[in-house]
């Protein structure tokens, strides 16, 4: 096994969640066991609403007629605006490329623990095989074993988390990286249509844009009741781009009138979410969602995340055309850099994050 580096944030034991699975024990850890109050079980949900969820058609955008655009770009806003989620068809990335991905990130997953530890996540840094997002010894753990990457600019990489196994793992990490990314500049550009801004004000204002992509495999759980695979949170990106594995258990879900509802997997389909950032530069018109992770009994869950967001250089705040004495500014401006480092370095807590930005009354 390799050595793990050194980190001045004590952790405590975090036993690795797949491990556990192997033993076929019925007994959680007690560190596993949310509180009463957290248990998915304790809080309003719906068992299926997949047909809520708001489905955008990327090919009516990019090559549609001029009232296929319109109704597209009015159900982009209403997405936005009501939902904060959506999930994308016809998005223009490669069917095999999606299966390739995922086939590579179950195989890395499937290598026994000795080699994926040769990746390890640092506590307090979120790329590389473990658990993000811990900074104490008696801090609730989720079901979750992620394994991230700093993916652009090249500066962000850390070349010995890279890994030599699977064998295409590196290479196609960098080709469904290039796919993505495209997608996020087109997203990005209908959704400053929908503000009524320039349809490059974002790329404009992004400079090089930071993305990073993490791997989240949530085993099967024997007490799905007792656990979380991902706490709720919002994300601190621009945008968030969500593969969800196929025939996987439905794992995702996201807050709406303080109702979880479950994000059924769509065939080809990619689910979009609002970051903390959107929320901000709109001045709080598109708001970040609060989303969480559940977990089943009996299927695993394999789920490809990428993250994208502004230069860490990029100084930040609500865009001046969307204030106006009806829509006072809500955000300060900070430095995307300063931000994403406080994100990063506290838990997962819903939005409070987003404290970070807001203006503080007086």
């Amino acid at each position: 096994m390799a050595p793990v580096p050194i980190s001045d944030i004590k952790v405590g034991h975090i036993d690795d969640v797949q491990e556990l699975r192997k033993t076929k024990s019925s007994n959680i850890p007690e560190r596993f066991i949310r509180d009463k109050t957290e248990r998915p079980t304790q809080h309003k949900s719906i068992p299926y609403s997949s047909n809520n969820i708001p489905i955008i058609d990327l090919s009516k955008l990019l090559k549609g007629s001029k009232d296929q655009f319109f109704t597209e770009i009015l159900k982009l806003r209403n997405s936005c605006q009501e939902w904060g989620f959506f999930q994308v068809i016809n998005h223009g990335i490669d069917s095999e490329l999606v299966e390739r991905i995922e086939k590579v990130g179950k195989e890395f997953f499937m290598m026994p623990l000795e080699e994926k530890q040769k990746y390890p996540m640092i506590p307090g840094t979120v790329q590389g095989y473990g658990q993000a997002f811990v900074f104490s010894e008696d801090q609730k753990l989720d079901w979750c074993n992620m394994f991230a990457l700093g993916v652009e600019p090249h500066y962000l990489r850390n070349p010995k988390l890279w890994p030599t196994k699977p064998s295409n793992f590196s290479e196609t990490v960098e080709i469904y990286s290039r796919e993505i990314r495209k997608l996020c500049k087109n997203l990005l550009k209908y959704i400053a249509i929908t503000l009524s801004l320039k349809d490059d004000v974002f790329e404009e204002m992004f400079g090089v844009a930071v993305q990073a992509v993490r791997m989240n495999y949530y085993p099967a759980c024997p007490r799905p009741d007792l656990v979380l695979g991902l706490s709720p949170h919002s994300d601190g990106s621009a945008l968030t781009v969500l593969q969800q594995g196929k025939g996987s258990s439905v794992g995702l879900q996201i807050i709406k009138d303080n109702t979880w509802i479950p994000v059924h997997p769509i065939p080809n389909a990619l689910v979009i979410n609002i970051g903390d950032t959107i929320e901000v530069l709109t001045n709080g018109k598109y708001k970040s969602v609060e989303h969480r992770a559940v977990t089943h009994k009996e299927k695993d869950r394999l789920s490809i995340v990428t993250f994208y967001a502004p230069s860490y250089e990029i100084e930040l705040g609500p865009i001046p055309e969307l204030l106006d004495d009806k829509n006072p500014c809500k955000y300060r401006r900070y430095n995307h850099g300063e931000y994403s480092k406080h994100y990063v370095t506290n838990k997962l807590q819903g939005k409070k994050t987003l404290e970070f930005a807001k203006v503080k009354d007086d």
